[in-house]
């Protein structure tokens, strides 16, 4: 880390940005961590989010015929100048290059809705419901060459009733992230600050 004094955040938000608020809410400009950008790759609420804040945005559009990497590797330029500590994946709905990540190893989060390994991918809440689960969570892992498929850093569970459905499923799952993703952040930031190596939290209560 360049600065010890102050751990950066670089977020990227392809969306409505709810989890991105809830970052911002909590841990920008607390003790000691900075969003230092935030990146969208639509034109969405989360640049909204950001113009509010006075938090740097990037707006970098896919252009046609563009590949993957050739994306990926604009995005790691525009990148260089904040010197994350940590990139935080928030509703950012593209898969990244093996070459983007290996530019940024265990430095890349995502959360995902779903208790990893399972139900990777999207339609979790209702392929939860139809595999008629008692229990259902959230993940916060690492980001690999594989989807959703990073070593685990924290889960968060919560149980099934008999009256939910795909929706309120969704519900419930974005207000434990709201809280549960700058929490864990915040323990990442402390940890890597002190460069102890992180062990998989359980966070089940």
């Amino acid at each position: 880390m360049a600065n010890k004094s102050i751990f950066k955040l670089v977020v990227l938000s392809s969306g409505y940005g709810s989890n991105l608020q809830a970052i911002i809410d909590q841990l920008h400009n607390e003790d000691g961590i900075e969003i230092s950008a935030i990146i969208s790759d639509k034109a969405s609420e989360s640049i909204t989010r950001a113009l509010n804040h006075n938090i740097p945005c990037l707006y970098l559009p896919r252009q046609k015929k563009q590949t993957r990497e050739a994306y990926d590797q604009l995005l790691s330029e525009l990148l260089k100048p904040f010197s994350p500590d940590l990139i935080v994946l928030a509703g950012f709905m593209r898969i990244l290059s093996p070459a983007f990540i290996q530019r940024f190893p265990q430095q890349i989060i995502n959360i995902h809705p779903s208790l990893l390994p399972k139900y990777k991918g999207l339609n979790t809440h209702q392929r939860v419901i139809d595999a008629k689960d008692k229990i259902h969570g959230t993940t916060i892992h690492y980001v690999d060459e594989h989807l959703d498929g990073g070593k685990i850093i924290a889960q968060k569970r919560i149980d099934v009733l008999p009256f939910d459905t795909a929706e309120t499923l969704e519900q419930a799952i974005k207000s434990l992230e709201h809280v549960f993703y700058s929490a864990t952040i915040h323990k990442l930031a402390t940890k890597m600050r002190s460069n102890a190596s992180l062990t998989p939290v359980n966070n089940d209560n």
